[in-house]
């Protein structure tokens, strides 16, 4: 009995940490997806008040960052299946 508790006592550590990198790694697309949505807005709106073309620049900048976001997204999961 006292073997089988320090066995399931010695595998809990490694689940702990898979639970972390899994976290770490939910943590960084959800990162990479806003981050690419917000860089784009941003340049969106640069490109507006330089041209005067608001809201068109938004709107093409923010689909762009969404697509960009999107495919970071993608790439982060295709690594992650890759392990």
């Amino acid at each position: 009995m006292a073997r089988r508790i320090a066995a399931a006592r010695a595998a809990e550590p490694a689940r702990k940490d898979g639970a972390k990198r899994e976290e770490s790694q939910a943590w960084t697309i959800a990162t990479e997806f806003i981050g690419g949505m917000l860089v784009g807005g941003f340049l969106g709106w640069l490109i507006d008040r330089a041209a005067g073309s608001a809201p068109w620049g938004m709107i093409v900048m923010l689909l762009l960052g969404f697509g960009a976001g999107l495919r970071s997204v993608l790439r982060q999961q295709k690594k992650m299946d890759g392990e």
